[in-house]
């Protein structure tokens, strides 16, 4: 296995930022394109038959080799591209059986049937739609970039993550046995802090959660003679308000811990004591020993219910959902933030103060318990339209993230076109961290036209598209890099202790939270000034927005995803077709081969069954070969199509907000 590098020098990213931008935004309509479909196709957990096939298929199409079925519908692609350290991207692929409520043009209407068999409707109520399309897109720009960077890439479009045994599943199937142990994993996710947001935090981010499924035996009878029976149903209400008393009395003041009873079910008439009741209990911690305690409390307490109330028989325990903490590697973490902030600026990726107390089960690729486990980073990238984050009431940001539609609510709806594009840049900097910096050409002792020097001066964005990708204009020499700051943050601390390199999430309740990018810093910011983003940052803390109803929508007035004009977009014209499709029928989605200017890949009409059989191995495609015949937007290398100016806004804006917040 190859030693994971230090992270590279973040004003490399910064000094070539450029190149990560053209690349990002010729991949965005494909990307874009792409997770609507997924979102108006939305799959349950361990049925994303339909998902894994698209994801196949353009893994496959990007010279990826594949193997499908993983984990029982997982996507697995590799891609070697020379000695180096691999780097395994994640992306969750599931949706949520819920009723979308967002009134976006392409919402889901779809439904499934759930594991008791009962037809639900279905949602990608959690961002899995952007992580997959997130994920395929990065896959996608480095495969095409691949002469600037070298190592093994390992893409995981992962099933199931809803149920916390989708990561097992992949790797019982043997995933590393298969495709070797990567050196680090890395996976984003979307939540309700503002769109393009980044948010790190090293150690804990996540906690650990375990359901256990709870069935307790009584002896039935008729109401009128109770004395005759052992009612299930006491016994069932003894547990539910004995298990309150664990965190209040079993477990410090200063740990968290949180034990809900979600479901109790028992019974047929009310006239009638049953022979048995159902309960499912869910218990959440930071620490794996606080999640022990209070599973050996649970079933204590379940046993000791039953015993007391001379039931029959012993309960059944099943423990059904478990997943551990969720721990970033500290070290990591600080580098990968570094990085982030040298292509974002210090405005836009922040640390967390303190953990969620939400679950994952991403922390088992690095193999927890393992003597030898795998460092991995888990950071979430903000997907909250500004102007719905900007009128929610609230005067802190932890105000305004009560108040705002998040995860698993029937109104989440991401900014599309800023949430995306941040994830593909935050994937594709994350990746390019740590794959190496690639070997210099053999006939000319140069480095690969990536890792050259750029000219410093303008910000990118203000200025247009380079002509020559390979060929950046020689300036002045970069500072010399001082290294990684020693030693690894302890657990819990901010990833960055160095002035100037971005504010804490922490510091925003204190109302200093960052109004406006920073000045260019070559020190800091190297070519791109204050990051990729060059215009201000939000203010989040102003008291003055109209009222927002958090399940209703924004305010009058604002800017709503939805509409006959759809939402704001610079590839508005790559997304009309697709936007008012309302015939299932239609698209390139739905069978054979794709329509004439598809810009994403056909496939059978839904369902598909998933892809059967061993791996696949295709070929990379010749250096001078069109990697996507008929569907590559234009580019300098492909002059084909009109070209298309990423900073010329479109003439016609679709109800844009008067001051853009920013944009990537």
């Amino acid at each position: 296995m190859e030693q994971v590098p230090h992270a590279v020098d973040p004003r490399r990213v910064a000094e070539h930022g450029s190149v990560v931008m053209r690349l990002v935004d010729e991949v965005f309509p494909l990307v874009e394109g792409f997770y609507v479909d997924l979102h108006k196709n939305p799959e349950l957990s361990h049925q994303e038959h339909r998902t894994a096939r698209a994801v196949a298929e353009w893994l496959g199409r990007a010279g990826f080799e594949i193997e499908t079925g993983v984990g029982g519908t997982g996507v697995v692609g590799v891609l070697r591209n020379g000695d180096g350290p691999t780097v395994l991207l994640r992306g969750d692929m599931d949706a949520l059986p819920l009723q979308e409520q967002t009134g976006l043009p392409y919402a889901s209407t779809a439904r499934g049937v759930d594991d008791g068999g009962n037809d639900v409707p279905v949602m990608h109520a959690c961002g899995h739609d952007a992580h997959t399309a997130c994920l395929v897109g990065t896959a996608d720009l480095l495969a095409s970039a691949r002469d600037r960077w070298s190592g093994t890439l390992m893409v995981v479009a992962q099933p199931a993550e809803e149920t916390i045994d989708g990561a097992p599943a992949v790797l019982g199937d043997g995933l590393y046995s298969r495709h070797g142990r990567p050196d680090i994993a890395l996976a984003q996710h979307l939540g309700p802090q503002p769109a393009g947001m980044v948010s790190h935090r090293a150690g804990v981010i996540l906690g650990a959660t375990s359901t256990l499924k709870v069935r307790v035996f009584g002896s039935g009878g008729n109401a009128s003679q109770p004395h005759l029976t052992v009612d299930p149903v006491v016994i069932a209400s003894s547990i539910v308000a004995r298990v309150q008393t664990v965190v209040g009395r079993e477990i410090s003041p200063s740990e968290m811990a949180v034990v809900t009873v979600g479901v109790l079910r028992a019974g047929t008439r009310a006239n009638v004591i049953p022979d048995e009741a159902y309960l499912e209990i869910n218990a959440r911690a930071l620490n794996e020993t606080v999640a022990r305690r209070l599973h050996g409390a649970i079933e204590r307490i379940v046993r000791a219910e039953a015993s007391a109330a001379g039931a029959p028989r012993e309960p059944e325990i099943e423990v059904v959902e478990e997943a551990g903490v969720t721990s970033n590697d500290p070290e990591a973490t600080r580098q990968l933030a570094q990085a982030h902030r040298a292509y974002f600026g210090d405005a836009y990726v922040i640390d967390l103060p303190e953990p969620f107390t939400g679950s994952e089960d991403f922390g088992a690729f690095g193999l927890p318990g393992d003597p030898n486990p795998i460092p991995y980073v888990y950071w979430f990238i903000g997907a909250t339209p500004h102007d719905v984050w900007e009128a929610a009431p609230g005067r802190t940001p932890y105000e305004k993230l009560e108040a705002v539609p998040g995860n698993h609510s029937p109104y989440f709806a991401p900014e599309r076109e800023t949430t995306l594009t941040a994830g593909l840049a935050a994937m594709t900097v994350a990746a390019l961290t740590y794959l190496g910096r690639g070997e210099p050409d053999a006939s000319t002792g140069q480095q690969p036209a990536f890792l050259r020097e750029t000219p410093r001066g303008t910000p990118v964005v203000d200025a247009p598209p380079p002509e020559e990708l390979a060929e950046p204009v020689p300036g002045p020499p970069p500072q010399e890099y001082a290294g990684p700051a020693p030693g690894p943050p302890e657990e819990g601390a901010p990833v960055s202790e160095v002035p100037g390199e971005g504010a804490a999430f922490g510091a925003a309740v204190d109302g200093r939270f960052p109004g406006a990018a920073p000045e260019a810093d070559p020190g800091a910011g190297g070519a791109t000034g204050g990051g990729a983003f060059s215009e201000p940052a939000p203010d989040l803390d102003s008291p003055a927005w109209p009222a927002y109803d958090a399940f209703g929508g924004a305010a009058a007035g604002t800017r709503q995803d939805g509409g006959d004009g759809g939402v704001e977009s610079t590839h508005a014209a790559d997304m009309a077709d697709l936007l008012h499709d309302d015939d299932p029928s239609s698209g390139a989605w739905h069978g054979g081969e794709p329509q004439p200017g598809s810009e994403y890949p056909g496939g059978p009409a839904f369902p598909a069954p998933p892809p059967q059989g061993p791996p696949v191995s295709a070929a990379p495609p010749p250096p001078d070969a069109e990697p996507y015949p008929g569907e590559r937007p234009w580019s300098a290398d492909h002059p084909s199509r009109e070209p298309h100016d990423p900073y010329e806004a479109p003439e016609q804006p679709r109800n844009p907000p008067e001051d853009p917040p920013y944009r990537l």
